[in-house]
């Protein structure tokens, strides 16, 4: 009886979460006529979709926000990952003092770096090109916590048998710690893609043409378009297009989040 109250609760907290998501779906296909009219009665059609694809340049929006998100988490997991190992598993003078100065980074909100970072970009030629939207994002203080604290919990006993096999420091890490730190690099590039999809503020920054622009920042151009009337119906076919990666990215990688292939890897 426990188990099945505990599944009733689960089940309730995701019908919270997915009845949003499938309003939105609905709404999009309801025809703005129809929205505020009874659901029994409405007439569901693609049409919000046309409409947004003929108004705007979704595609080329779609691809410059994927562009931009999946190079900042490639970039962001494999410097994450070297840092992290190297704050966790290697001794060297500073090491502390390092760590501590990387977590004081995470203490600066976003907002304060914008207008040094613009003036950067602005110097290196980088205003309204993909080196604007995707490097400033590859460096990050919490991708290195994460991995550092992982690696902490790395067992040694694997490391002592690769050093034993003829491995060197950069070897060790690339087949034996990379591999078994899947979950913490799952974790972080699905946290980092989802961070940098949704991003809007610097991308209105340093983008000023439709060639550029990302996804987030053309929806909002798209609502600001209208003028007498809201078009909800067209404004929610534009929001499931951008929720759709993040949707997918996410149950691509919830298996990873869920297992950890360390478990058992050694018998003490």
């Amino acid at each position: 009886m426990k188990k099945f109250f505990l599944h009733a609760i689960l089940i309730i907290f995701a019908l919270s979460m997915i009845i949003p998501f499938f309003m939105m779906f609905l709404i999009s296909l309801s025809g703005n006529e129809n929205i505020f009219t009874e659901y029994k009665n409405l007439n569901l059609s693609f049409i919000a979709y046309k409409n947004v694809f003929s108004a705007i340049p979704v595609v080329r929006y779609f691809l410059n926000s994927f562009i931009a998100a999946a190079f900042t988490t490639l970039g962001q997991v494999i410097i994450a990952a070297l840092a992290g190992y190297g704050f966790a598993r290697k001794n060297f003078r500073g090491n502390n003092f390092l760590f501590f100065v990387i977590l004081l980074t995470m203490m600066i909100p976003p907002q304060v770096n914008i207008v040094p970072l613009f003036f950067i970009m602005s110097k290196l030629g980088w205003i309204n090109t993909y080196q604007a939207l995707i490097v400033p994002g590859i460096f990050g203080g919490f991708g290195v916590f994460m991995m550092r604290q992982y690696f902490l919990n790395f067992s040694a006993d694997l490391e002592e048998a690769a050093m034993l096999d003829g491995c060197n420091s950069f070897q060790t890490f690339i087949k034996i710690a990379l591999p078994y730190s899947v979950p913490a690099i799952v974790t972080l590039g699905i946290f980092t893609f989802v961070t940098t999809w949704n991003s809007f503020m610097w991308p209105l920054i340093v983008t000023n043409s439709d060639s550029m622009r990302t996804l987030a920042v053309g929806l909002t151009i798209f609502k600001s378009s209208f003028r007498e009337i809201t078009l909800w119906g067209e404004l929610m076919a534009c929001s499931c297009i951008c929720s759709i990666p993040v949707i997918l990215i996410f149950i691509a990688g919830k298996k990873y989040l869920i297992n950890n292939p360390l478990e058992g890897a050694v018998k003490e």
